[in-house]
């Protein structure tokens, strides 16, 4: 199962809106001898891929699965008929689909006679490569990671507005390598004003520009008013959306209906405060660098708190390293 699990991060950011699902075969005596993963949309889903590797070995042998072979017929036939077609007499998911389109592959696998587990590893695919994906199975909207990096005193800049560089060589890199998993990159325009971003995955130094990497996100700005002419925004290096809004909600609207399903919200403290204050955030990664400014811009601006009581409510589900910055994540706290 960590195998298909590697399996399906590697494809994330291709797939959606479908699932980037991982997928090994075993043979009748339980040696691997196929891995697939999701295509782009249009292309054979991970069982297919897997089976196609494993070729006539599959007959007799074992699936497994990160999330739940589909049973109904997309762009592509359904997963289950692949499997019972090359003879595989156990298939084994960590995930349930959600989707009541797609569910139901459990009981055309039960039915055929190919006995079905479940469950397991179930909660690193439900944290790893499929969290988006399931978010937006689940409730219709995309997924949104709101990431900043800030000072130990919550400064995203010092006071005359310099940032470069808060955060480690580290952090960046790895944002960087989390922009090419990602669907889109949503940042203000105000933030396009003030810093001429590119929302681009680069090099962590930023000497690389976007066109050297293998795979761009959808760079997404919000606001009303134009982009000025000359922006790093409205380069070639990745196709932009420019959304003429201030409402969390339209934003995702637009975006769900592109099959649009991981988004990584960055920007400035206004656009990150009305995502809170919309109950839009469905995950934190701060970077929290060792470093104090005492004055400047804080990561989060007005979000409706005006009492304790009120405060958005996180639980951390994990705290990491990353060179000398401490990595944060954090899910809202529904209790």
């Amino acid at each position: 199962m960590r195998a298909a699990i590697a399996g399906s991060d590697a494809v994330r950011g291709t797939t959606s809106p479908n699932p980037p699902v991982g997928c090994v075969i075993l043979d009748a005596e339980g040696n691997q001898v196929g891995l697939g993963a999701t295509q782009p949309p249009g292309g054979s889903h991970a069982e297919v891929m897997a089976l196609v590797d494993a070729g006539t070995k599959a007959r007799g042998g074992t699936a497994v699965v990160t999330l739940e072979p589909c049973a109904h017929h997309g762009r592509t036939p359904p997963c289950t008929r692949a499997l019972i077609a090359a003879g595989v007499k156990k298939v084994v998911f960590a995930v349930a689909d959600p989707n009541p389109a797609a569910a139901g592959g459990r009981t055309v696998l039960t039915d055929a006679g190919v006995t079905v587990e479940s469950g397991l590893l179930a909660d690193e695919v439900e944290l790893g490569p499929l969290r988006a994906w399931l978010h937006y199975a689940r409730t219709g909207r995309p997924h949104v990671t709101w990431k900043y990096a800030a000072t130990l005193d919550g400064r995203v800049a010092a006071a005359d507005g310099t940032s470069r560089w808060i955060s480690s060589e580290e952090s960046r890199a790895q944002v960087h390598d989390l922009r090419r998993r990602i669907d889109a990159i949503v940042a203000g325009r105000g933030t396009i004003l003030a810093d001429d971003s590119a929302l681009t995955a680069r090099s962590a130094d930023g000497t690389a520009d976007g066109t050297s990497v293998d795979r761009q996100p959808l760079r997404v700005v919000v606001g009303t008013g134009d982009l000025p002419e000359g922006a790093r925004v409205l380069d070639d290096a990745a196709e932009t959306l420019h959304l003429r809004t201030r409402e969390p909600s339209e934003v995702l609207a637009a975006l769900g209906e592109r099959g649009v399903v991981d988004v990584l919200l960055e920007g400035g403290p206004t656009l990150a405060g009305a995502f809170v204050q919309a109950g839009a955030v469905d995950r934190v990664l701060a970077y929290v660098a060792p470093t104090l400014l005492g004055d400047g811009p804080v990561a989060l601006g007005a979000s409706g708190v005006s009492t304790i009581t009120g405060a958005h409510r996180f639980r951390v589900e994990g705290v990491t390293m990353c060179g000398p910055d401490v990595r944060i994540s954090a899910v809202p706290d529904r209790n």
